[in-house]
């Protein structure tokens, strides 16, 4: 443990991407095989399910620290991180450890503990505590919480891992498909196939995936920088999880972008491909799918896919039941063919593959959905297809070269990359002007900020200025809101959309107004609009305002903008009938 401390340290401290990568290349010349492949399990954003609750470690951590709950909950607030709050308070180590490596750690110690009693739990959490110095003590709160997190990304992991191997990135990046699905712990043999020389059998387990290929945002027109629009493939973006289905060795894995392992709660797609033969592999969107609804424009195929929130509403359910299966079915597009028999088509032009998968998908019984190709002659022609996509319930338009391979990851977007890389041309995102009512301090380095705001629009257009500002000075006196007159009604909360120096000057204003706190929440007196963007929008029942907003963040702060005239609860309803 106390090595991958020293390298969590480490990497933590840097900010340049050759020193992290030569620190994680020195732990795993020095680690334990065994140590190395949790380590890298871990940077690589494995998340095993959580071993302890948050509550269960607050308890143990107040017990140990000889601290009240207001005492403990006031230092979590401003130091913002539960698991540096208790490396901080809990009294100085008792006595020297045993040294154990991470690998047993894992094994002789955490797994073990879930489905523990709580005072087995607590026992055993105030044992490490004693031996662990703060650095120990912040990791093992994070491992058995289940949120671990570093400044590395899985492409850093893999390109660290490649120069300790002597391999091509590539290369460890394919082994490592399915390497970091939380449902299975990291193994020594796991390990050492990533690491086995090139020339090796490669040892791809039957289930294992490939590394997806993903797009980059189109900034701009495509006519300023992809050249003749006769080059490139263009289908619907749809708004789904992105996926493969493996067949081999006479069984089906459906796995996520996220190299989640699916198979379980997508028996439909299990069914899709039973009768494939074996050594295929296809990608493609896991949507919901409405059987009865009207075809995408391209397609030859009945129904279409239905919005993204039936879909989170089936892969959030643990039982699924005949009810469950007959009210919210999953379907799955397919984009391209990656393996047919056994071979490898990801080196083909994606013309050939697109022949391929046209072909094979010609053989499926049951009938494989397959992406439309949208049939345009030029850039103008491309764009009307896109301004149709809200009212088709996509997100716009994939452009795929037609010479391209399916490459690793996402591939450089510049100069020659542009013909090899995909390109998202998503349709504009929706906007709506909110009022700041409520605020939060964020966590980690933004601890003592106030960063994640609740916002409200107007249950109806205020008559005039006066009538808002009446509003206000209610709100501020405290006085509960009229049931038959106007209110502001909350509708979203969002975190994200602001640079450091205007979350600063948001945050200001925030102290100043601030009407109430009620533990880390501050109300505040209305004062900021802010314009909102988000990506799409559902019925809810469990909102007051009756609608949910999918990916909501911040645009900018409206100063331009009175009160008045922020948006009301008819323009959310109004864009309902887009989804």
């Amino acid at each position: 443990m106390k090595r991958f401390a020293a390298l969590f340290a480490e990497l933590d401290e840097s900010t340049s991407t050759h020193d992290k990568v030569a620190a994680l290349v020195r732990y795993l010349r020095d680690a334990p095989p065994e140590d190395a492949a949790w380590a890298m399990y871990f940077l690589a954003g494995g998340k095993p399910r959580q071993i302890i609750r948050t509550a269960q470690l607050k308890a143990v951590a107040m017990r140990a620290a000889g601290l009240p709950e207001w005492l403990f909950e006031a230092s979590y607030q401003a130091v913002g991180d539960l698991a540096e709050t208790i490396a901080h308070v809990l009294p100085d180590p008792a006595r020297a450890g045993i040294e154990l490596g991470l690998s047993a750690w894992m094994h002789e110690r955490l797994l073990p503990l879930r489905g523990a009693d709580d005072a087995h739990i607590a026992e055993a959490l105030m044992s490490w505590w004693r031996e662990l110095d703060a650095l120990g003590r912040f990791l093992l709160v994070k491992l058995v919480g289940g949120g671990f997190r570093v400044g590395v990304s899985k492409l850093l992991v893999q390109r660290a891992i490649a120069e300790h191997a002597g391999l091509d990135a590539r290369l460890v990046a394919a082994r490592m498909m399915g390497f970091t699905d939380g449902k299975r712990a990291p193994t020594l043999a796991a390990w050492q196939a990533i690491v086995a020389p090139a020339d090796a059998l490669d040892g791809r387990a039957p289930s294992q995936p490939y590394p997806f290929f993903l797009a980059h945002a189109l900034a701009g027109l495509p006519e300023d920088s992809l050249g003749a629009a006769s080059d490139w493939l263009a289908e619907w973006k749809l708004d789904g999880i992105r996926g493969q289905i493996v067949k081999r060795a006479g069984q089906v894995w459906v796995w996520s972008r996220g190299e989640e392992l699916m198979t379980e709660r997508l028996p439909e797609l299990v069914r899709l491909a039973a009768g494939w033969p074996d050594g295929t592999v296809v990608d493609g969107e896991i949507v919901a799918w409405d059987a009865g609804a009207e075809p995408l424009p391209g397609t030859d195929h009945a129904g279409r896919p239905a919005a993204f929130a039936q879909l989170q509403q089936r892969i959030g359910r643990k039982t699924l039941g005949p009810k469950v299966l007959a009210s919210a079915p999953v379907g799955f597009v397919a984009y391209d063919l990656l393996e047919s028999r056994g071979q490898d088509l990801r080196a083909q032009p994606q013309h050939a593959r697109r022949l391929a998968l046209q072909d094979f998908a010609q053989t499926c019984t049951p009938a494989l959905p397959l992406s439309p190709l949208l049939l345009a002659d030029d850039w103008p022609a491309l764009a009307a297809l896109r301004a149709r996509s809200r009212e088709l319930g996509v997100e716009g338009l994939m452009l795929k070269h037609r010479e391209s391979g399916y490459g690793v990851g996402r591939v450089k977007g510049d100069g020659e990359g542009r013909r090899l890389a995909w390109w998202k041309w998503k349709i504009d995102p929706l906007t709506v002007d909110g009022v700041l009512i409520y605020a939060q301090s964020g966590h980690g380095r933004r601890a003592s900020v106030y960063t994640d705001y609740t916002f409200a629009v107007w249950n109806r257009p205020p008559r005039d200025p006066a009538e808002a500002q009446a509003v206000v000075e209610a709100i501020a006196a405290r006085q509960p809101a009229d049931p038959e007159g106007l209110q502001l009604v909350a509708f979203t909360k969002a975190y994200s959309g602001l640079t450091d120096r205007e979350f600063q000057a948001v945050d200001a204003v925030i102290r100043q107004t601030t009407l109430e706190k009620f533990g880390p929440v501050r109300s505040v007196r209305p004062t900021l609009v802010f314009e909102l963007a988000f990506e799409g929008i559902a019925r809810s029942t469990r909102h007051k305002s009756g609608v949910a907003l999918r990916f909501p963040r911040m645009l900018r702060v409206r100063d331009d903008k009175p009160l008045h005239e922020a948006d009301t609860l008819h323009t959310l309803q109004a864009l309902l009938s887009h989804f």
